[in-house]
């Protein structure tokens, strides 16, 4: 497509295999308060403690202090009721007075002796002695014990911590793998649409997994690893969750970063207790999603042999092919940067298979739209051939993400079914983003307006372009103006004619600019570096110049030990000149027919910029009302009429 722009789960319990209990590798930790007899004694005896602590230390607090001259004197008055005598304490209540009032006396002596010496008869005075020794036992244990008691409840909080602290630095080394277990999958190969070849090798995988023995009996053995390639969206980590819910097996999962941790040997040691625990659940797969993050080629970090990642992939090399027998675990790996891959992770015998998953085909998108239409009204209307021919070059999510904004588009319209204009906004919105009201003046509308019209007008009368879809001057992005040309058929490789043609429709809208207003502007920028790569890759990759069928651009080297790196190609600066000189050669010759075109059919880019001034948007079918029906459009369409 040529877009031109201006400017506590279920997976946590134990799962039984062939009669043995597997634990998943997660421990999740959880704080609960247990009430068994053990915690309420130990609350018992705490309660006891503080309880006896504030009674030997606070006791009663009377409400004020008398001498004993006064109390004495009191007493020799008949004011006083009744006096409590606690050692060298005595408490004192007054008639018709509800306090209490402390005073204290000599320790020598004792109560009756100072009323004696004050000339008091002990019979006529109501009082009464405590005993205190049991007070005063408990007085000194407490002041000997609770000390004691202090310092080993603070050393076992101490000691608890550092327990803690300790099983929390072990647990380091363990797999933080998720553990999905037969039936706790709910995605099957039916709900992955759009890579049937990729499904195939894997329901092979999965075939292998429930019969083992019509396998065997040929002397096949277990692939030990299956590498998902691919770019992102297209359904890798899908089609691995299709393959957990089709093998009825353990399935572990785990990211590629999940092994790494700032502690040195922990993702070796997480990968050794991935595959133990693996192995205990054979037969069983293994998952690890952006394997690129620890496959990386080994020598080329700055720590050398003893880097960490180094160390983890190491460890993973071993474990699928080393010298314990690893028959019963599959691997299943995915990345979109396999180029990175370390060549002793990719031989046979570790990964035996690479499936390759593109981006879909008509047919796919096709089924894959089916797919994720399922649960959303649709008109009659909408036709799904046109919308799968609309979708060139999007991926699965792609896909997907265009049905839900197009839902979006419609509930926010109010509308009770998706229809056509649903589709073909979310489908444009996704690709260039949603349209930005700028304000403009109107000689800046009127320079995006001729130049989207160059655009078009150049690609309309290029014999190999496709029809165009659509030209408007609404701001979407970064871009003043758009226009959209998706190819009518998926196309796996361009002819040199296809790849001018495409060159010149790039440079239609600075060749407009030109044109009509003798003036240049920066909107071109982003259609000069699409035109310029394209001539580049022309002359050095895909030798369509005067130097010749020669490839100019970086090679892959292969060292002696194995590994692959890109050696830039060495050459001299008269061949880079002359590299130079062809991409300027096309670059140029492309610009001077545009202008050519455009000068030819001056009438009719006027025509479609002054309504694109107007309506701002031109729909294909608007388009070539204005311009007339594209040649070859035309010729197809004679042709089917005389047959």
């Amino acid at each position: 497509m040529i877009e031109s722009g201006y400017g506590e789960r279920d997976d946590m319990k134990p799962t039984k295999v062939n009669n043995r209990q597997i634990k998943p590798p997660i421990r999740k930790i959880e704080f609960k308060l247990k009430f068994n007899f053990k915690n309420i004694l130990s609350w018992l005896l705490i309660l006891v403690l503080v309880g006896l602590l504030l009674t030997s230390f606070l006791g009663p607090m009377p409400a004020a202090k008398r001498s004993l001259s006064d109390v004495l004197n009191d007493i020799k008055a008949g004011k006083i009721e009744k006096v409590e005598v606690e050692g060298e304490q005595l408490l004192v209540k007054y008639k018709n007075d509800e306090k209490l009032y402390e005073s204290r006396k000599e320790g020598s002596e004792t109560f009756v002796e100072v009323l004696q010496r004050s000339g008091i008869e002990p019979e006529k005075v109501n009082f009464e002695i405590k005993n205190q020794s049991a007070a005063k036992a408990w007085s000194n244990i407490l002041e000997l014990l609770l000390p004691v008691v202090l310092t080993g409840l603070i050393f076992l909080f101490i000691f608890r911590q550092m327990r803690g602290a300790q099983d929390s630095i072990f647990s380091f080394g363990r797999s933080k793998a998720k553990l999905f277990a037969k039936g706790k999958q709910d995605i099957r190969f039916a709900d992955v649409g759009g890579v049937d070849e990729a499904k195939r090798e894997l329901e092979e995988v999965v075939d292998f997994l429930k019969h083992p023995a019509k396998y065997r009996k040929l002397g096949a053995r277990t692939p030990r690893g299956v590498l998902l390639v691919g770019p992102s969206g297209t359904g890798k980590t899908l089609l691995a969750r299709a393959v957990a819910g089709e093998a009825g097996v353990p399935y572990f999962s785990m990211a590629g970063s999940e092994f790494m941790e700032m502690l040195v040997g922990v993702g070796a040691s997480r990968a050794r207790d991935l595959f133990s625990t693996a192995k205990k659940a054979a037969p069983s797969i293994i998952f690890i999603d952006e394997i690129d993050a620890i496959g990386r080629m080994r020598g080329l970090g700055v720590a050398g042999g003893h880097d960490e990642r180094e160390q983890t992939l190491n460890q993973i090399l071993v474990e699928m092919d080393g010298f314990t027998p690893n028959d019963h675990v599959i691997v299943l790996a995915a990345t979109n940067r396999s180029d990175l891959l370390d060549p002793a992770l990719m031989r046979p015998g570790r990964f035996d298979r690479r499936v390759i998953l593109d981006l879909p085909d008509i047919e796919g998108r096709q089924k894959i739209i089916s797919i994720h239409a399922r649960g959303k009204p649709f008109a009659k209307e909408v036709f799904w051939d046109r919308v799968a021919r609309r979708t060139v070059g999007f991926s699965g999510a792609d896909l997907e993400n265009m049905l839900n904004e197009a839902a979006i588009q419609a509930a926010r319209l109010n509308k009770l079914a998706i229809d056509m204009a649903d589709l073909e906004e979310a489908a444009t919105r996704v690709k260039l983003g949603p349209e930005k009201k700028r304000l403009q003046t109107k000689r800046e509308r009127l320079m995006t307006a001729y130049h989207e019209s160059g655009h078009a007008i150049a690609a309309h009368f290029m014999p190999t372009m496709d029809q165009v879809h659509r030209v408007s001057i609404v701001s979407r992005g970064l871009a003043l103006g758009y226009t959209l040309i998706p190819p009518e058929k998926d196309r796996y490789q361009e002819t040199k004619t296809e790849l001018l043609e495409q060159a010149v429709s790039l440079l239609g809208g600075r060749a407009a600019e030109q044109l009509k207003f003798k003036e240049l502007t920066g909107g071109a920028a982003s259609d000069i570096d699409k035109v310029t790569r394209l001539a580049r890759r022309m002359v050095v990759d895909y030798g369509m110049s005067n130097l010749g069928p020669i490839y100019l651009g970086p090679q892959m080297e292969t060292a002696d030990w194995g590994k692959s790196y890109f050696q830039p190609t060495e050459l001299s600066e008269e061949l880079k000149a002359k590299v130079d000189s062809e991409v300027k050669r096309i670059v140029d010759e492309a610009y001077a027919k545009a202008l050519q075109l455009l000068q030819k059919h001056k009438v009719v880019l006027d025509k479609v910029a002054a309504k694109l001034v107007e309506i701002e948007t031109l729909e294909g079918d608007e388009f070539e009302r204005l311009v007339g029906m594209k040649k070859a459009r035309l010729e197809a369409e004679e042709n089917n009429g005389k047959s």
